[in-house]
């Protein structure tokens, strides 16, 4: 357990703008008590430093950061997302126990060194090679226990292989029985490991192998428990056309159809969503997630995102396949791609027309209300997940007071990250 800390930096993110001379209470279970110009005494001085809430990933898929730097040759006709997904069906049918779990592990490492303090594990790799126990779902948690990372394991139900297909192939490690038996096996994930640093959330992979029963099913239970359901939708046009042909509608537009979105509901990718249907989407309440580094490694498309600004959607961000693991390069790639596709600069902006500000909400207090966490921001009553940047260092050096979230946002990424706090618990990365 930490112990109680006063701790002031140079400036503190507090409120929407870095201030000096504020002090952060943490209290001995590592929670934010106090938080202001207290005029205590310090136990924790960051000189030089500047004090922010820690980022929320709040999509990951810890194993594939195995893939990384595999797949990057392309014979002619081998280039989509397609073939990339049986490319990581082999890593599937390949991995063993001890293996699957150092990958974890890793990529977990690497997300506290980026300042990722919480990650929203959307986890469907549930057996080993040889028999269907779910044992898999342990090693993912022993990983992030190990790393030290906040984990909010998205326990995901998987049971076709796509519209009216069975499971094959490599797809048989993450099938998963019928929803009774799986939600039973949540009640046992829930006792076993909620802590103040692991939570469960659900997830259906997608409609592809989740039918609308089964999700409703599922989102009864989320709502019953006061638990997120996260949902990947809408990443590739194939995916699209396949539930247009089996239900007559997109997989947003059956869930609308269905009454199934709420704010507990994440949609991760939105690729291919319409404006109209986006501004519903925003009408519930439900996060949507963009992953822009995978979804451009992938070739999945552009999201709409001026449509999401617009209809004041929650979006949030996430890692997914781990190729890359950098928030603030999510964060760019997340303006970035839409002032190259649209030409125009300042894409994801506030009511106040900040980019910065906006930006670095999606990387961590939407991420925390995707996640249901109270993190994601210096306040009171929240955890204290925290990170300091060094204000003297290379990338910042020269940033004032106003222009220092644009600089590290936008200008800035590992190298001037020298701590991380979760929990109160502090690495320092020097």
């Amino acid at each position: 357990m930490a112990k109680a800390n006063v701790v002031e930096a140079d400036l503190t993110w507090f409120n929407g703008s870095f201030e000096p001379r504020i002090q952060v209470v943490i209290d001995a279970t590592g929670q934010i008590e106090q938080v202001g110009y207290l005029d205590l005494q310090p136990t924790i001085r960051l000189e030089g430093s500047a004090l922010l809430p820690g980022m929320v990933n709040a999509h990951s898929h810890a194993f594939q950061r195995g893939l990384r730097g595999f797949g990057e040759t392309f014979p002619k006709g081998a280039g989509s997302f397609w073939t990339w997904r049986e490319a990581m069906y082999e890593l599937v049918e390949c991995l063993e126990a001890e293996e699957f779990q150092n990958i974890c592990r890793m990529a977990f490492e690497e997300m506290l060194r980026q300042g990722i303090t919480t990650v929203g594990e959307f986890h469907y790799f549930h057996h080993g090679p040889t028999a269907p126990d779910l044992s898999f779902d342990d090693l993912v948690l022993a990983a992030a226990a190990d790393a030290g990372i906040r984990i909010v394991l998205l326990e995901t139900f998987y049971a076709h292989g796509g519209f009216g297909e069975p499971l094959s192939g490599g797809q048989q490690r993450f099938a998963t029985p019928d929803v009774e038996s799986f939600l039973k096996h949540v009640d046992g994930l829930r006792e076993k490991h909620e802590s103040n640093m692991c939570r469960i959330g659900l997830a259906a992979h997608s409609l592809r192998a989740a039918e609308p029963d089964e999700i409703a099913a599922l989102l009864a239970y989320a709502q019953e428990h006061k638990m997120v359901l996260h949902m990947h939708v809408e990443e590739q046009r194939q995916e699209i056309d396949a539930c247009v042909k089996a239900y007559g509608m997109t997989p947003i537009e059956l869930l609308l159809d269905r009454g199934m979105l709420n704010p507990s509901v994440t949609l991760v990718h939105c690729t291919h969503t319409s404006a109209d249907v986006i501004k519903r989407v925003a009408e519930t309440g439900a996060s949507i997630c963009i992953c822009p580094t995978t979804e451009g490694n992938l070739a999945d498309g552009i999201a709409d995102v001026p449509a999401m600004v617009e209809a004041k959607a929650s979006m949030c961000l996430g890692t997914d396949s781990n190729a890359r693991i950098s928030m603030n390069e999510e964060m760019r790639w997340l303006e970035y791609v839409q002032r190259v596709r649209h030409e125009t600069r300042g894409v994801v902006v506030n009511d106040s027309g900040q980019n910065a500000a906006a930006l670095f909400n999606t990387a961590t207090t939407n991420g925390a209300k995707s996640l249901g966490i109270r993190a994601g921001k210096i306040a009171s009553g929240t955890s204290a997940d925290l990170i300091v940047i060094d204000t003297q260092g290379i990338s910042l050096l020269g940033a004032t007071a106003e222009t220092l979230l644009p600089a590290f946002v936008l200008g800035a990424d590992r190298g001037s990250i020298t701590q991380t706090c979760i929990a109160g618990q502090w690495h320092e990365w020097r």
